[in-house]
């Protein structure tokens, strides 16, 4: 019997599952972090244990099981988000010098993949070892995807919806390239998947930060109950609409 695939594939609805999927970290790592006052260290035990809980289930699945699979997305991007406030908050070494740390982190990851299969194919997957280097570099690129956010903000003062513009204007333009270039489509997921890490904070900063700032003010609790609801809808429609081009085939 032939190893059946074990992610997802990469449809409109899973760039908008990864939208809201890193909505849904950015609201919960504050929530845990910030509003329950445990602190960026106690937070990323915590966040690492869900992940490790989330990933043996997915490596042990037989096959691609969505609410699974997303479930392990939205544990990447909650303790991507601790990773990357641990290093630059706690370590000290800012939002730049944590991006820069974590561009070379996944260049490592990406070139070991490359070097050990000759290609970087993110579907299908079918092998344990294969799918360990595709989430490694999946924690990794939400990390950096938070770091580089932080340092919009931060670094260089530009409000959330000013950085919400140019992460999505990047998105964009890897759009055309997929559709209108000949460049390797692999690297244009890489870059797509690491951009709309900072673009899916922007609507967790827009739910959460006060009405002064331009925000809804729902506070981490309430906006992770919407960007869960909204996720786990989302799953819905997509399993839905799969089931009904299926009955028409």
């Amino acid at each position: 019997m032939e190893p059946l695939n074990k992610v997802a594939s990469i449809t409109v609805f899973f760039w908008l599952l990864k939208v809201v999927a890193t909505t849904l970290g950015e609201t919960a790592g504050d929530f845990i972090s910030m509003t329950l006052n445990l602190g960026y260290l106690a937070a990323l035990g915590i966040t690492a244990a869900f992940f490790v809980f989330a990933l043996f289930l997915q490596l042990n699945a037989k096959k691609y099981h969505p609410w699974i699979f997303w479930l392990v997305i939205i544990a990447t991007t909650t303790l991507g988000t601790e990773i990357s406030d641990f290093i630059d908050r706690s370590l000290h070494v800012g939002y730049l010098g944590g991006s820069v740390m974590l561009i070379l982190a996944l260049g490592t990851i990406l070139y070991a993949w490359y070097k050990k299969y000759g290609h970087l194919q993110v579907y299908p997957i079918f092998e344990r070892k294969k799918e360990a280097y595709y989430w490694t570099a999946i924690l990794v690129s939400n990390s950096l995807g938070t770091a580089f956010g932080d340092f919009l903000s931060d670094n260089l003062g530009l409000s959330f919806i000013t950085g919400a513009i140019i992460t999505a204007s990047i998105i964009f333009i890897v759009v055309l390239l997929h559709y209108y270039s000949n460049l390797n489509q692999v690297i244009l997921f890489w870059i797509a998947f690491i951009f709309t890490r900072p673009f899916g904070a922007t609507f967790g900063d827009l739910l959460t930060k006060p009405l002064s700032k331009g925000g809804l003010d729902l506070g981490t609790l309430n906006a992770t109950v919407v960007a869960l609801f909204t996720m786990f809808m989302l799953l819905w429609l997509s399993q839905k609409s799969k089931k009904y081009d299926n009955s028409y085939q």
